[in-house]
């Protein structure tokens, strides 16, 4: 008996959207997007009441005659950014209304069309779809933006249509004018520009939600990327996570139940942390120095005399975006190019390996792997950059996932359910049963590809979308109700990771990149 004959009451609208996509089903998706719209109507409303309460704050206050300087200075900034809130979310739902709508009227439209018209009109829909959420992310920017970064990396569920779209987000974001890239980088580092660097490009050769990356020589010739924080990102971000959490809470209905105060906590963290570019920098050379042993990893390191809080200037790497370098290789390897594949299945046990490192060894990890972070050289070398988003780990915390990761190789199940309870993991009934499904979800093609050394261990997108609903299922019956914060990045990283390997299906070398990690211990 499958999952879904065992738990028929825990259907929740996000679990049949995938079930109907693994059918093929054009409206697969139109549950969601109305449950999507309901919640930022409701934060909408929430927003306005705050407003109306703040206010009524002020009356309060003017008729009191009391001078509270500093919470009046906090309700500024409060009514401040609220009609920044709400026009956010207003032109998100208005756009997320014309995908709901646009999908709900193609059944009809296509109705009397033939198969082959059908899927024709189905994909350039698609394509519609995609470009207008795309081009939202790119308007507001910010947190939005990072949000079809993350999409950009599932082209193992993703139609085409969209992942070509989304992987605009990568690293063409808009650019900003370069005089006020120049005032950042001569504000912060006390200097003109001509004094800084012997020449500058101006335009950007990579440009993300948070900041713009300009090639630069210095004064003693050395190329680098010289990134510079978007003024006034820091606003856009704070109004970001504030609407982030508001409709978090209005989705409730649409997702199944765990601990969301301390995923909103934890993300909120990150993407924030992410404007502290002198913490960046020392997260960036301390893996350059972790990983400067290793063969086939690569960090670059920085200039710290041409640092400061927006400006970080590290070597400039010569590579390319990896998702470029595995659809040529995809392509090769399809028209039966043995080396081509070889190379997939190299990129692929660096990129595993990077991240296991990094994890269980280093004591700090990237926590954004989408691909225009993620760059190959020409001699299959894998480039890690942007250390905005990390995440450090203790001795002890290393030591417990990495036990984890032994004890699911195993298949010790007693193991597993003990490591959870001190991680710190909690589930409603208090059994480990829906821990060991997201385990099992998130790690066994993983493990079937490593130990195995096939490329047939990844599933195909079918089946992923079937063993998505049916783990959304298990967590509608007992939901995980305290997730430890390292886990909310953990889960992301290797999410993302999955993605890439489920599209690309390398053969992993289990004794070249995940044995040495294994046997080798925490650092």
């Amino acid at each position: 008996m499958t999952l879904e004959e065992r738990l028929p009451e825990a259907r929740s609208p996000l679990a049949d959207a995938l079930r109907n996509e693994a059918r093929g089903r054009p409206d697969s998706w139109i549950g969601v997007l109305d449950g999507l719209i309901d919640g930022l109507e409701n934060a909408a409303h929430e927003l306005h009441g705050l407003a109306d309460r703040a206010g009524d704050l002020v009356d309060d206050l003017e008729e009191g005659g009391t001078r509270l300087v500093d919470g009046l200075l906090a309700l500024g900034r409060e009514l401040s950014r609220w009609p920044s809130r709400v026009s956010r979310l207003g032109s998100t739902g208005w756009v997320l209304a014309q995908v709901a709508g646009s999908y709900r009227l193609h059944g009809t439209r296509t109705a009397f069309l033939s198969d082959e018209h059908q899927a024709k009109a189905f994909a350039a829909l698609h394509a519609t779809n995609a470009r207008r959420f795309t081009e939202l992310s790119i308007r507001h920017g910010g947190a939005f933006m990072k949000v079809g970064q993350l999409f950009s990396a599932r082209a193992d569920l993703l139609p085409e249509a969209w992942i070509g779209e989304l992987s605009k987000l990568q690293d063409s974001a808009p650019t900003i004018p370069f005089e006020e890239a120049r005032a950042v980088v001569e504000e912060d580092l006390g200097s003109p520009l001509e004094s800084l660097f012997s020449s500058f490009e101006e335009t950007p050769v990579a440009a993300a939600s948070i900041a713009l990356v300009h090639r630069a020589v210095t004064l003693e010739g050395l190329t680098v990327a010289v990134k510079v924080q978007r003024p006034g990102i820091d606003a856009l971000i704070e109004i970001d996570m504030d609407l982030l959490e508001l409709t978090l809470r209005s989705l409730t209905s649409l997702l199944p139940p765990t601990d969301y105060d301390t995923i909103v906590d934890e993300v909120r963290e990150m993407v924030e942390g992410e404007l502290d570019f002198e913490n960046e920098a020392l997260m960036m050379d301390r893996l350059a120095e972790f990983f400067e042993p290793i063969p086939g990893v690569i960090v670059p390191r920085t200039l710290p005399h041409l640092c400061g809080p927006r400006v970080l200037v590290s070597t400039f790497m010569n590579a390319r975006k990896i998702t470029d370098v595995l659809d040529e290789a995809r392509t090769l390897a399809a028209a039966g190019d043995a080396a081509a594949q070889q190379r997939i299945d190299r990129v692929g046990g660096l990129l595993l390996e990077a991240y296991l490192r990094q994890v269980v060894q280093a004591g700090v990890f990237q926590a954004d792997p989408h691909p225009g972070n993620l760059l190959v050289t020409d001699r299959d070398e894998l480039v890690i950059l942007d250390f905005g988003c990390t995440r450090r780990l203790s001795a002890e915390t290393r030591q417990r996932y990495l036990d984890l990761l032994r004890a699911f190789l195993a298949g010790d199940s007693s193991a597993l359910s003990r490591l959870f309870e001190e991680l710190g993991f909690r589930t409603r009934s208090g059994k480990p049963d829906t821990l060991h499904a997201f385990a099992e979800d998130m790690l066994r093609d993983f493990r079937e590809a490593a130990s195995s050394g096939t490329r047939s261990a990844w599933l195909d997108r079918e089946e992923l979308l079937t063993r998505a609903a049916e783990l959304l299922d298990r967590a509608e019956a007992d939901p995980v109700i305290r997730i430890p914060g390292e886990f909310v990045m953990i889960a992301r990283v290797f999410g993302v990771l999955g993605g890439l390997f489920h599209y690309y299906r390398p053969k992993i070398d289990y004794a070249r990149h995940v044995l040495p990690v294994l046997a080798g211990g925490t650092v």
